[in-house]
């Protein structure tokens, strides 16, 4: 298929009608399963948060790998590394080597010591209500900046997988994006959304990993020939595809830029709430270390499938079809699939495309409900005394309108740059939420003004610099266009010169968590510092806290 075909393809890409069918049978499939392992079930706290905690590490931690792997992931690191080569690769590392500090630093800990949220561990020796407060105010930050570029992602998704070009159509489609999401979780609660994303891990993989072998497959199995292509077919760059320094290395800045990209990637995953709950889904500390151990094996094999995915739509689709097709990067993936087995295997790759939205939107969903229910209204309303039936129906209502606000969201930021959103999530868990965290672990001297110190200021550090970066006023192309959200090239109120604030806010929220405690009149309490580093090595007492 030629370039030209590839090129015109893109207008529609395959029969948009197989591309919905396809997409339907998936949802009725998992909607069945959901009904089906909710039925019967009494929806306690424990039950709608965390499954009961009755998932194993094997299934949770496919689980994870369905909740972590989004449609960055998969379309977006493809569409980097077919035009951006070397450096778009860097982003696969640095999403995996993420997962060595949530497994050696944050899972078992934080398994044994919490109950449902992150709020749980961060205010357990500190004063209960202000760092539930404060921790629940990153956890919804994150996650709807999360959601929300997820949402818009699936509004980008539309024009290229089911050819609805109109704003009011890819309003309607993220609508029912989000309404599905909304369904899934109060139907099923965490164990619905779990299996959802266990059938959704299964099905990324396994479509990453045919078209892996089928582009390898016309190569002879020679990963160098596909470069090559790759290569040959990128004539304006040429060997600069296989070399760092084609995207981050042009430039001081853009080198600095790099660091700073790289440290909320690789530290901002241990912080990311969606991700820590799941680590309250399995019996045992043991599980927890087995479901990140599975994640991190099946992740670091689909992100060695997005590199031969990249490289072969950069040889057999051609750069410059990919740029030009609707949806640009994203649409490299996609156009590989229809180059490879046309209509129907397109089809079936966007309806996992799709699939990978709703998973990812349903576990983004569970979390901020919990939060705001849990955290919120049980323990700093109600102070505790609420019910769990109370809880739930709080949890439910919350999950309806984090629903709507997200497809209100995702509609308005539709056809925007939505970069900054996922840097905002990332540089906000790795700027608040781990500096807490691992402060709370492992400093037996940390305070409740450096707790709130530290989440208050990492997270509004991190969204000034963004507000004030090039990502939202001020940065063009060669031709003038813009490619910040705002996108009228003559408003420029930018002044933070990176696209990621990582390298400034990540050290501030660790020295704020530092100051604020050395400053703190309020001395630490020794005694539950002791209590909580027995509970978080070894287990003692969890069990029935997680279960209660």
């Amino acid at each position: 298929m030629s370039t030209t075909m590839i090129r015109a393809a893109g207008d529609s890409v395959g029969s948009p009608v197989l591309n919905i069918a396809i997409f339907a049978v998936f949802v009725v499939v998992t909607l069945a399963v959901v009904i089906k392992v909710s039925t019967g079930k009494k929806k306690t706290a424990g039950e709608y948060y965390t499954g009961g905690a009755a998932f194993s590490g094997r299934q949770n931690g496919i689980a994870i790998a369905g909740d972590y792997l989004s449609a960055a992931s998969f379309l977006g690191i493809a569409g980097a590394i077919a035009v951006a080569g070397y450096d778009g690769f860097l982003y696969s590392i640095g999403f995996l080597v993420a997962w060595l500090v949530a497994l050696l630093l944050v899972a078992e800990l934080l398994r044994n010591t919490g109950r449902f949220t992150m709020a749980d561990v961060l205010s357990f020796r500190l004063r209960q209500r202000p760092v539930r407060m404060a921790a629940a105010t990153s956890t919804l930050a994150v996650s709807f900046f999360y959601l929300l570029a997820q949402m818009a992602g699936a509004g980008g998704l539309v024009s290229l997988l089911l050819g609805v070009k109109s704003w009011a159509g890819q309003a309607i489609v993220i609508a029912i994006v989000g309404i599905l999401m909304i369904t899934y979780v109060l139907i099923g609660g965490m164990k619905g959304t779990t299996w959802v994303q266990i059938i959704k891990a299964c099905l990324l993989i396994a479509g990453a990993a045919i078209i892996t072998v089928w582009v390898l497959g016309k190569f002879g199995f020679n990963l160098s020939a596909v470069m090559q292509k790759a290569v040959d077919e990128s004539p304006k760059v040429g060997e600069k595809l296989l070399n760092p320094g084609l995207k981050y290395g042009k430039t001081t800045t853009t080198k600095i830029d790099f660091i700073s990209l790289s440290m909320a990637l690789v530290l901002g995953t241990a912080g990311l709430p969606h991700v820590l709950m799941r680590f309250y889904t399995v019996p045992t500390s043991k599980e927890a270390r087995k479901s990140v151990e599975w994640a991190i094996w099946l992740i670091g094999l689909f992100y060695l499938f997005t590199l031969v995915i990249g490289f072969g739509a950069a040889g057999l689709v051609g750069p410059g079809a990919i740029v030009a097709a609707p949806g640009k990067e994203n649409s490299a993936a996609p156009l590989l699939a229809f180059h490879l087995g046309g209509s129907v295997f397109l089809g079936i790759i966007s309806a996992i495309a799709f699939a990978t939205i709703l998973a990812v939107v349903a576990g983004l969903t569970i979390t901020t409900s919990a939060t705001f229910a849990h955290d919120i209204y049980n323990m700093v309303i109600k102070e505790g005394k609420a019910t769990q039936e109370q809880e739930v129906k709080v949890a439910r209502r919350a999950a309806i309108a984090g629903g709507v606000v997200a497809i209100v969201g995702g509609i308005l930021a539709n056809g925007q740059n939505i970069a900054f959103l996922v840097a905002l999530a990332f540089a906000v868990a790795a700027s608040a939420n781990l500096p807490t965290i691992l402060y709370s672990l492992f400093w037996s001297k940390f305070t409740t003004r450096g707790a709130l110190w530290s989440i208050y200021g990492g997270l509004g550090s991190a969204m000034l610099l963004i507000l004030f970066s090039p990502v939202v006023s001020g940065k063009v192309d060669a031709t003038g266009k813009s490619l910040s959200m705002i996108t009228n090239a003559s408003i420029d109120f930018h002044w933070f010169p990176l696209d990621n604030p990582g390298i400034i806010s990540i050290p501030l929220g660790f020295l704020l968590g530092w100051l604020g405690s050395i400053t703190d009149k309020e001395k630490p309490n020794p005694e539950k510092y002791a209590e909580m580093e027995v509970r978080s090595l070894s287990g003692h007492g969890t069990a029935g806290a997680i279960q209660h």
